[in-house]
């Protein structure tokens, strides 16, 4: 087929308006349909003393008890919507938006995170309950105790005699979930008279207190864990020996393999000149072994956060990114970065326990 060719200076034909939309006829009602006069029937008859706190099915099946028929139980419920009396009308508690927690310490002492876990017994159905508190800084466990119960008064001796223990001046604060204990009156006031500040988890989020939880993962997954105590004596000497040798043993993954004793106690230098004094010599002995040059000791967070920022995580990242550059031009030992950068704002804590 050929086209018209378009001669020079002559217009093309207008374009034909578009038709005028067809105005649809009022749909006739159907004469199935119910009434206003039956509607407002099935609306009074909902209102009855008798039928108010029930919903339509029970009506529905009451009136046709008596032989009587308004309408189908869907249409009952249609209706009710029609005149907003659908809605649950029951006393319910609004819910709550809960922030996401930020909690940063830079020094041991700074900020204590506990927990309370239950240790089962050789009893069925009877469990112990372990309280630990932590310093979140070092992983350092500060203060335990086990008892038979989950009490709030327990909580409070126990966090009194070791805020003493560790003469902790006023500034602490106290992180948790939202147990029962610690959501006390009795603990906030101790706390309060301390000068010590609370913080707590959103509910259902065990990851903003990680660093408890992993805790009580380390304990229970150690080969000699017995699984079932015979009773509180039992349970105490046990957990005397584990915190012994996690404060003081444990190379914490999460503290580039010091223990929370040599972080807790300030010992960090001393023990990475050792560190680095062998790898130095391993360096001198086989450089050939090591292509990435010389060996730096890697050395724990020098701030921990829980549940960071974006714009925190990119700020310390960079930060401890300058730290290792300046480092390494001066041959020192280079701090290992705080955190990845994160792309989310709920980001994971900064150092997990194994």
């Amino acid at each position: 087929m050929c086209r018209a060719r378009r001669e020079p200076g002559l217009a093309l034909p207008a374009k034909t308006p578009p038709a005028t939309p067809a105005v649809s006829a009022e749909r006739p009602r159907r004469t199935r349909g119910l009434s206003d006069d039956e509607r407002q029937a099935i609306v009074d008859m909902m209102h009855l003393p008798e039928f108010a706190d029930q919903p339509p099915h029970e009506v529905y099946a009451a009136l046709l008890g008596r032989g009587v028929h308004l309408a189908s139980i869907r249409t009952m419920y249609r209706v009710l919507a029609e005149a907003g009396e659908s809605k649950d009308r029951r006393n319910q508690r609004t819910p709550h938006t809960h922030a996401m927690p930020t909690v940063t310490a830079t020094a041991p002492n700074q900020v204590w995170t506990w927990d309370i876990t239950k240790l089962a017994t050789t009893s069925k159905g009877v469990f112990l309950m372990a309280y630990v508190i932590i310093d979140l800084f070092s992983r350092f466990v500060v203060g335990w105790m086990v008892a038979t119960k989950e009490c709030k008064h327990l909580a409070s001796l126990l966090f009194a005699e070791t805020i003493a223990r560790h003469g902790i001046e006023p500034g602490l604060q106290v992180h948790s979930d939202r147990g029962a204990a610690m959501k006390s009156d009795t603990l906030a006031q101790l706390l309060d008279s301390l000068g010590a500040s609370r913080s707590f988890s959103r509910p259902r989020v065990s990851n903003d207190n990680p660093q408890a939880e992993a805790q009580f993962k380390t304990m229970k997954y150690q080969p000699d864990y017995p699984g079932c105590f015979t009773g509180p004596a039992m349970a105490r000497t046990w957990l005397g020996d584990y915190f012994a040798w996690h404060n003081s043993e444990h190379h914490h993954c999460g503290l580039a393999l010091f223990t929370p004793a040599e972080v807790f106690h300030g010992r960090v230098v001393e023990v990475a000149a050792i560190r680095q004094a062998a790898l130095d010599k391993a360096y001198a002995a086989n450089p050939l072994r090591f292509p990435n040059g010389s060996p730096r000791v890697s050395l724990p967070p020098s701030v921990v956060v829980i549940n960071p920022l974006v714009t925190e995580v990119v700020e310390l990242s960079a930060a401890a990114a300058d730290a290792a550059t300046d480092a390494n031009a001066a041959g020192g030992v280079a701090r290992q970065p705080l955190v990845p950068i994160a792309h989310s704002s709920q980001a994971a804590a900064t150092a997990v326990a194994t």
